[in-house]
């Protein structure tokens, strides 16, 4: 079946809108010591910043995604895209380390919402055959945002601290795009015709296992994204390679094209093999390339298993909106995948502290935490998903049966 403009339309935005949250939110991680050293406190006082937005990320996703099952998912997401553009442009004016985060959890609410109502608006609209491949391509806009962090990190030496944050309000333009160009789901449309329509409680409760499960697999994948990248430019690269920030910039974009060319692959090859097996797949090619990424000391093998690592890591990933959006009862998908996921960024938020922790017991070794946590994860992820519901092609506007978890 051949794809609408409309169709088109929804998967760009909702791509891009990713790729613009995530370069929002990464901004901040290139940045620990830099803003440390101007408010005059300790690095791990600002990398605190961190562990607040992602505590933030599940308020977020359930606010903004009960908004998205009541009055449309377009509008909302057209709100919740200028909400975290402008509270990243204040974060730029923040006079103490207070406020800077106070407003990095406010962000971290805002961007909580993104991802899930972006994620049911595309998978609701675009053909069925056609779900793994955008799944990929959709969530190939956090390593976009990744990427396009570390271009604008080169030019630090010119923007300084403040400005990089400054940059960071461009995402509001994609708002005239989608009012313009982008369509209400028909799935939720659909919906919206019924008079009479299950209830948050209710729906949840009908699926609490469900819930439970999908809370516990994000968790997982939570650990396995964060554990890979939140301590790596700035605190592995820059502070136990002493890299300058143009060697950092360009391994790091070195390591995200490869986590592109991963969820692509992997979204693709999961509309074929299934998703469940998709993501183990990918999951367990961290195991053999982790030595690599984590204990390499010259910039070629550095970059080589940035690259390699981030396949797997993206690879797993670029399955879940689909995964998730085809597992969510029909009348909460606003709320559910994005809540979920959250869910599992609120319980790893945690990781940056700890990574620093273990790393400290270990002579400062940064290579050592993320390759403990890396290696862990990716077999849990791929146990998890293994023993996992799978429901690939399911109707997303009709009202189906849960997946069972027997």
């Amino acid at each position: 079946m051949a794809w609408t403009k409309a169709q088109k339309s929804v998967a760009f935005a909702a791509y891009l809108g990713w790729t613009l949250d995530a370069f929002d939110f990464f901004l901040m991680v290139f940045m620990f010591s830099y803003i440390a050293k101007d408010f005059g406190v300790e690095r791990s006082a600002v990398v605190f910043a961190v562990t607040l937005t992602l505590i933030a990320r599940p308020i977020g996703a359930f606010i903004f995604g009960r908004l998205a099952d009541r009055f449309g998912r377009r509008p909302t997401l057209m709100w919740n895209i200028l909400a975290f553009s402008l509270l990243e442009a204040a974060s730029g004016l923040a006079p103490s380390l207070t406020s800077l985060l106070a407003l990095r959890f406010l962000f971290g609410v805002a961007m909580g919402g993104e991802w899930g109502v972006g994620s049911s608006l595309t998978m609701e609209t675009v053909p069925t055959h056609s779900r793994g491949m955008v799944s990929g391509i959709l969530q190939a806009g956090y390593p976009s945002g990744f990427l396009l962090a570390s271009f604008v990190f080169r030019f630090y030496d010119t923007l300084q601290w403040r400005g990089m944050f400054f940059v960071g309000v461009l995402p509001a333009l994609l708002i005239f795009f989608i009012r313009l160009n982008v369509p209400e789901s028909p799935g939720w449309k659909e919906r919206m015709e019924k008079k009479e329509q299950p209830g948050l409680l209710q729906t949840l409760g009908r699926n609490w296992k469900l819930a439970i499960y999908a809370i516990v697999l994000m968790t997982a994948f939570n650990f396995f994204s964060h554990g890979t990248q939140d301590a790596y430019p700035n605190l592995f690269l820059t502070g136990q390679h002493k890299l300058d920030p143009k060697t950092v910039s360009n391994i790091t974009i070195i390591s995200n094209v490869g986590a592109i060319c991963g969820g692509l692959l992997f979204g693709w090859l999961s509309e074929r093999i299934g998703r469940r097996r998709g993501i183990a797949i990918a999951a367990l090619l961290a195991l053999p390339v982790i030595p690599v990424w984590a204990f390499s000391e010259s910039l070629g093998m550095l970059a080589l298993g940035a690259f390699l690592i981030q396949i797997s890591v993206q690879g797993a990933w670029g399955i879940i909106p689909v995964h998730l959006n085809e597992l969510s009862p029909n009348a909460v998908r606003g709320t559910f995948p994005g809540t979920v996921y959250q869910l599992g960024n609120l319980i790893a938020s945690f990781n940056l502290p700890m990574q620093e922790a273990i790393a400290k017991q270990h002579d400062g070794n940064f290579g050592f935490a993320m390759a403990l946590v890396a290696g862990i994860v990716s077999v849990v992820i791929a146990l998890l998903v293994i023993f996992g519901p799978e429901r690939r092609g399911e109707n997303l506007g009709a009202e189906v049966a849960a997946p069972s978890l027997a």
